[in-house]
């Protein structure tokens, strides 16, 4: 993989219940609506589970992700294409945070605090 090794770790309050942000996570109704537009394949079902896969699009890049975690209160995907890493989502009453660590050309920082902040309206908005 061409690039550079990057991480980075964001936290914001919203004044939502943590199931808020667990469906808008798990819920792949709900998380197409916030995030880059994704492509899951024809039968996966309603709610992420562990190993399911799926991708995006920046440009012509592919951004690959496969479920490894899931628990209450936290999401860790594996990606791999055009960011070789991992991002992982904890949540809370009141709270969200994101841990992004990967080695790629993208400027990952960037990318992570706009999916944070659309999650954010998304969250505050939709409950």
């Amino acid at each position: 993989m061409l690039g550079k090794f990057q991480k980075s770790e964001l936290r914001i309050e919203v004044k939502v219940k943590d199931t808020v942000f667990r469906d808008c996570l798990l819920d792949i109704n709900q998380l197409k609506q916030w995030f880059f537009p994704l492509k899951f394949a024809q039968n996966t079902s309603e709610k992420l589970s562990q190993n399911d896969t799926f991708s995006f699009y920046l440009g012509l890049i592919e951004i690959k992700n496969k479920v490894d975690f899931i628990d209450q209160n936290c999401l860790r995907l594996i990606l791999s294409g055009g960011i070789d890493g991992y991002q992982e989502w904890c949540w809370g009453d009141g709270w969200i945070q994101s841990r992004l660590e990967g080695v790629s050309v993208l400027p990952l920082n960037l990318g992570q605090t706009f999916n944070l902040l659309r999650l954010k309206s998304f969250a505050s908005h939709s409950h």
